[in-house]
């Protein structure tokens, strides 16, 4: 692993700390936004910057004949990604008395297995991991169509403030949750037509945005939101 391989791991592990205290602090006058809401953001980066940690370490990663397959990413990626679209779904339902577990639910389940496919593509050679590849494309559509419809609903009937920050904020995640699989299938899991170079860096940019990005946009608009709590 080179050098500069491990030295922006080793960034990403800092930045992600550095947001988990900053979410930390920001939790010390939550100014009536519930308190599960802090403990999603600050839990995202600090395990995402853990799961980075070992790619830094030499750890996360297994170098085969014809590419590198950075598995840390993926155990980042199976824990942060759902608590990514809880804090969402709970942005949607927050003055909600009765959370749509169901919902909520369905999207994690969505999400393991999107990542979990992502995976076994990784590892799979030939036409065989594009078949995992469509699959988990397929689980991103059923993502996003409950978060632009279910939940989009709930929080429209919730109010004009709220309504106002879920489709920001859903729209923020979005962007960057379709930039991932095109990323991964660009990169040298897939079509191989990208740098190494490039691929390390936008798994590292993206993953910034996806995380911390959406938390301090989530909580900000929050935490000047008149939120009623149930």
């Amino acid at each position: 692993m080179s050098s500069f391989v491990t030295g922006m791991h080793w960034a990403y592990f800092v930045i992600m700390m550095i947001g988990a205290i900053y979410f930390y602090f920001l939790s010390l006058n939550p100014k009536g936004v519930p308190s599960y809401e802090y403990v999603l953001a600050i839990t995202i980066p600090a395990w995402s910057g853990v799961a980075y940690l070992s790619i830094a370490l030499g750890q996360g990663l297994l170098e085969e004949a014809n590419k590198t397959i950075y598995f840390a990413r993926y155990l980042d990626w199976v824990i942060t990604t759902p608590l990514l679209l809880l804090a969402l779904g709970l942005t949607a339902m927050i003055e909600h008395k009765k959370k749509n577990i169901a919902l909520l639910f369905s999207l994690v389940i969505a999400d393991v297995f999107m990542i979990l496919t992502g995976l076994i593509a990784d590892f799979s050679d030939g036409t065989v991991k594009y078949i995992w590849y469509v699959l988990g494309v397929l689980a991103l559509c059923l993502i996003l169509y409950i978060i632009w419809y279910p939940l989009k609903r709930m929080a429209d009937h919730t109010g004009k403030g709220l309504s106002r920050h879920y489709k920001r904020i859903a729209l923020y995640l979005t962007v960057f949750w379709v930039l991932y699989p095109t990323a991964w299938i660009l990169g040298s899991s897939g079509l191989d037509v990208t740098r190494e170079t490039m691929e390390i860096l936008a798994f590292i940019i993206l993953p910034i945005f996806s995380k911390i990005g959406f938390s301090v946009l989530d909580l900000y608009g929050l935490r000047r939101l008149d939120l009623k709590q149930p």
